[in-house]
């Protein structure tokens, strides 16, 4: 690769998370030429892969609020791009559990707050009806609000159908570069990206840099707001425990965030967490022992039955806690230069409409020239990893077809290797094992690859390039619904 790229974008996105994937996206259904730039190897590799994957109804974001307005829209649209390109969602729904009175006496206000935020299906409930949803909820809960569309989606899928998507629309993906500094050629209207490979040219930009948002919008004068890394740590309990709770179970707000939540996942785990710890680091995504001990603590309070089952996993992610109250985002058309910044975990959710937004004021400022393509290609369907529909494994006509979907890999997970290899041969390619298992769950059970870790690995060397119908052979695990 050169040292310098020769050509120049209409836009450059700065970011591959769920935010910036969205924009290039929505901007490449125009005759426009734009590049997806991520420090990273893989889309979706920083805080949009660690998050509690709650698609969220907004009932309580502040209300008046970009952030509000955004988290509604972006529900909508999601829940029906979901659909459209297969991302695994599971409408669950949740109850706030209030544990003391003080928490008892505020669900009147979040009730209120969420009708004001336009969502109007919350109900306050009693104890008896809160332990008739959560049978197995610890002992001293007070009362409860139902908030009965708040649902679980797989943030991987959800980041990889959008790049996926932009890709297919003519988007360049242009991942390992790290911007540290840009160029102005104010003659040509032209900003060069300075990365640690090449330089990226274009006409504008839009930094959807999640944690490095501030770092990015200072290159360009501005000191406006400015992120703290919150690291929020996990514990993901082994599907064994999912009987136990078939809803979100949320705590009271409080300033810091949601707080400690018990939430099924889409993968069939339950998961514990997260914390909330700012950082100065904003690489650090290590675990910590004072970490599980909280969140030990607080799940013995919200249902210690729970922590009798075994642990499968624990992480770490960091969140871009802003000190700007809202979402931040603005046009500098003098500088050609788009900030979408302050974009919280909620993001996951808001994405699509985040970038509607972008796209309208862009519109609005008359600054960039904005013709629909006529030959938009279909959106992607993408693989499904959600447990509650129907996976390769089990699909018999789909077996017959091709062997290698029923050959077991990964078997914590049921991944076949028919998953693995069609991952090489789609738009994004998984680069590393991290990759590949946000794409199909391989290595991601409780025996976290020690049993099929060489394989994999062997199948990520070679590309999967030895997986035909003609040399593969099934391997058939019996479980209910599957094909014998």
């Amino acid at each position: 690769m050169s040292n310098t790229q020769t050509r120049t974008y209409d836009v450059a996105v700065i970011g591959a998370g769920i935010v910036g994937s969205a924009i290039a996206r929505k901007l490449a259904g125009y005759q426009l030429s734009i590049a997806l730039v991520d420090a990273r190897d893989d889309v979706g590799d920083g805080t949009s892969k660690a998050n509690t994957a709650i698609l969220h109804t907004g009932f309580d974001a502040k209300p008046g609020t970009l952030e509000s307005r955004m988290v509604r829209e972006g529900y909508r649209l999601l829940s029906e791009y979901a659909k459209a390109t297969g991302i695994p969602v599971e409408h669950t729904g949740a109850v706030l559990v209030a544990w003391d009175q003080e928490q008892v006496n505020a669900l009147p206000g979040l009730k209120d707050k969420a009708e004001e935020n336009g969502y109007d299906k919350t109900e306050i409930m009693d104890a008896a009806e809160v332990y008739r949803l959560l049978p197995h909820l610890g002992k001293g809960a007070l009362a409860g609000l139902s908030v009965p569309d708040e649902s679980i989606i797989c943030t991987w899928t959800t980041n990889l159908a959008l790049a996926t998507d932009a890709v297919q629309r003519g988007t360049e993906l242009l991942l390992g570069r790290w911007v540290s500094g840009i160029e102005t050629d104010k003659a040509n209207r032209i900003t060069h990206l300075k990365t640690g490979i090449d330089r990226v040219s274009a006409h504008w930009v839009i930094n959807a840099a999640g944690l490095g948002g501030d770092t990015i919008d200072q290159l360009f004068g501005y000191d406006r707001f400015h992120i703290t890394p919150r690291r929020g740590e996990l514990l993901v309990y082994d599907k064994q425990a999912r009987p136990l709770v078939d809803k979100i179970v949320l705590p009271v707000p409080t300033a810091l965030g949601k707080g400690v939540l018990v939430s099924p996942t889409i993968y069939g785990n339950v998961m514990l967490g997260p914390t909330a710890e700012d950082l100065t680091d904003r690489t650090d995504t290590g675990t910590s022992e004072s970490g599980f001990s909280f969140l030990r603590g607080k799940g013995e309070k919200i249902m210690p039955r729970l922590l009798e089952e075994e642990i499968t996993a624990t992480y770490a992610g960091l969140r871009a806690a802003s000190d700007y109250p809202d979402y931040l985002i603005e046009v500098d058309t003098e500088q050609q230069y788009v900030l979408v910044g302050g974009i919280r975990s909620t993001g996951l959710t808001s994405g699509i409409a985040v970038a509607e937004y972008v796209d309208g004021l862009l519109k609005h400022s008359g600054a960039i020239k904005l013709v629909e393509r006529v030959d938009m290609p279909e959106a992607p369907h993408m693989p499904n990893i959600g447990e509650a529909f129907l996976r390769p494994y089990q699909d018999a006509a789909r077996i017959a077809k091709d062997p290698a979907y029923g050959k077991i890999v990964c078997f914590c997970e049921r991944v076949t290797a028919g998953e693995i290899r069609d991952t090489f041969t789609s738009p994004i390619p998984p680069r590393t094992l991290d990759g590949l298992r946000r794409r199909t769950r391989a290595q991601n059970g409780r025996c976290q690859g020690f049993f099929c870790g060489a394989e994999v690995a062997e199948l990520l060397e070679t590309r999967g390039q030895s997986l035909t119908p003609a040399n593969t052979a099934a391997t058939r695990l019996s479980t209910p619904g599957t094909a014998k």
